[in-house]
């Protein structure tokens, strides 16, 4: 292979590549820089993009890897560095105010996890913390229903020169969602992109302010809108909503594996049983597992995250979500204790993390 391999060989393979973005190949583009080496059967060089964030970066780069061991040789050991023309700019920081931002996500929908972020967000606020709520179920908003501020339009005002949307304000808890902003009896229709822009609007074009705890309430299942989230804001850690079944279970392992997978990297705080069992309002010390008994306490066992909480099923908290009134303001019921534990142990889960980790950056997975 020695006796074969020259630089305008590397070059003329290369010349097969099409950069996606024009479909011109990367050799007349001028993407190869003239810094080929050549060792034996190794051959190492560096691609020159415009910008950081090229979108086609990776695939540019498998893409010449495959081309030069498809057309010259399998056992081509390639080793391919990119570079770009703009330098990379620090950007301020998002939320900079914001000290804590905590994911609430589900593998499923269904599981009561918009229940769940409101009653947290509602706890929190009871002890005297100050928080914020974000829904970002950017196709299925319930939020502004469970708030009972439907109905309530949204203002901007000025900040620094900049117009900023000012989140509602109910329980002690400031509330925003793509619920406010249209018609809620009609059915959304966008694509990917325009969800996830209209999530990065809702987190960097509002006055959250300063928030010791700012809750995001996360579509049902995995999908790019949970890229954009990590993607947008540093996530302190994100809690898992499951119910005891055993399907609920098996996606709420997909959620674990998505968030502490390598391509987002975010801490799992723990996991949250929901409908852990049914308790009759008149008889609180009755407890009927309708749903499977202890199921989320064997998968946080199992996956070695903390189990923060199980929440029981009572009449009140249907009743609650449809009128708009959360059943954690009910402070001495079965349930309102339920929500004000489950707020003392992410407390204590965040202030863990905090201290075992360092402060987590925006994850950058475009390349």
């Amino acid at each position: 292979m020695e006796d074969r391999l020259y630089p305008a060989l590397i070059l003329d393979t290369l010349s097969k590549v099409r950069y996606p973005g024009n479909g011109k190949n990367i050799v007349e583009l001028g993407m190869v820089e003239d810094d080929i080496r050549i060792d034996g059967n190794k051959v190492s060089f560096t691609l020159k993009f415009d910008k950081p964030t090229d979108p086609f970066m990776k695939s540019v780069v498998k893409a010449a890897e495959t081309t030069l061991k498809t057309f010259i040789s399998p056992d081509l050991q390639v080793s391919i560095a990119t570079a770009t023309a703009e330098p990379v700019k620090k950007s301020a920081p998002v939320l900079p105010r914001v000290k804590n931002i905590v994911g609430i996500s589900s593998g499923k929908g269904g599981v009561g996890k918009s229940t769940v972020s409101v009653n947290l967000a509602v706890a929190l606020a009871a002890k005297g913390y100050k928080v914020g709520l974000l829904d970002a179920d950017i196709f299925g908003p319930s939020i502004p229903k469970m708030f009972g501020v439907e109905d309530e339009p949204v203002y901007m005002h000025e900040v620094d020169g900049h117009p900023l949307i000012i989140p509602l304000e109910k329980y002690g808890v400031k509330i925003l969602s793509i619920g406010f902003l249209v018609d809620k009896d009609n059915a959304l229709v966008w694509r990917g992109g325009m969800a996830s822009n209209a999530l990065k609007q809702l987190i960097t074009e509002a006055d959250w302010g300063e928030l010791d705890y700012f809750l995001i309430d996360m579509p049902p299942g995995t999908s790019d809108i949970h890229l954009t989230l990590v993607q947008t804001v540093p996530i302190t850690g994100v809690v898992i909503v499951s119910t005891p079944q055993q399907v609920a279970l098996a996606d709420a392992r997909k959620g674990v594996s998505m968030f502490t997978g390598e391509k987002i990297g975010v801490p799992v705080l723990g996991i949250v049983e929901n409908m852990a069992w049914f308790t009759p309002e008149k008889h609180p010390d009755e407890r009927y597992y309708i749903f499977g008994k202890g199921g989320a306490t064997r998968l946080a066992e199992e996956l070695g995250v903390k189990l923060l909480g199980e929440i029981p099923i009572v009449g009140s908290i249907c009743e609650g979500g449809d009128e708009g009134k959360p059943v954690a303001l009910n402070d001495g019921t079965v349930i309102g204790h339920a929500f004000s534990l489950l707020a003392d142990n992410i407390v204590q889960a965040v202030d863990k993390r905090n201290v075992d980790l360092p402060p987590t950056g925006v994850v950058n997975i475009s390349h």
